[in-house]
C-alpha cells in the first residue's frame, strides 16, 4: 500500500510556499518540506495562466500520473507541491516524470 494523502487545505500550501525548499524548471516547479508524519502529502496547482480548464486539467493529470509512477521510490514524511507551468500541457508524462525525479532527488537529500 502506498502512503500518500492529497493536500487540500490552503494553510498547508502557504506553509510550503514560505518554508519549503523548491526547484524550478520550465515544465514544473516543485516545493518540498518534511512533515513529521508517516505519510507523504502532495498537492498540485495550475493557475489560469496555464490556459483554460481543459489545459489546466491536462497539466494536473500529467503531473498526477508522473507522481504515481515515482511514488514507490520516495521516502515517507514529506509534503510536496507541484506547480504546473505553461509547457506542462504540451508534453508527455514521461518527460514530467524525469524532471520530477531530478527535482525530488535534489530536494529530499
Amino acid at each position: 500500500m502506498l502512503h500518500t494523502v492529497v493536500i487540500k487545505e490552503n494553510h498547508i500550501f502557504r506553509r510550503l510556499y514560505h518554508r519549503g525548499k523548491y526547484q524550478a524548471h520550465p515544465l514544473l516547479v516543485t516545493y518540498a518540506l518534511k512533515n513529521r508524519l508517516p505519510v507523504n502529502r502532495f498537492g498540485i496547482t495550475a493557475s489560469k495562466k496555464i490556459g483554460g480548464a481543459v489545459e489546466r486539467n491536462r497539466a494536473k493529470r500529467v503531473i498526477r500520473a508522473a507522481y504515481r509512477q515515482l511514488e514507490p521510490q520516495l521516502p515517507l514524511g514529506w509534503d510536496i507541491i507541484f506547480v504546473a507551468r505553461t509547457r506542462t500541457t504540451c508534453v508527455k508524462m514521461d518527460e514530467v516524470a524525469a524532471v520530477m525525479r531530478r527535482q525530488l532527488a535534489h530536494l529530499m537529500k
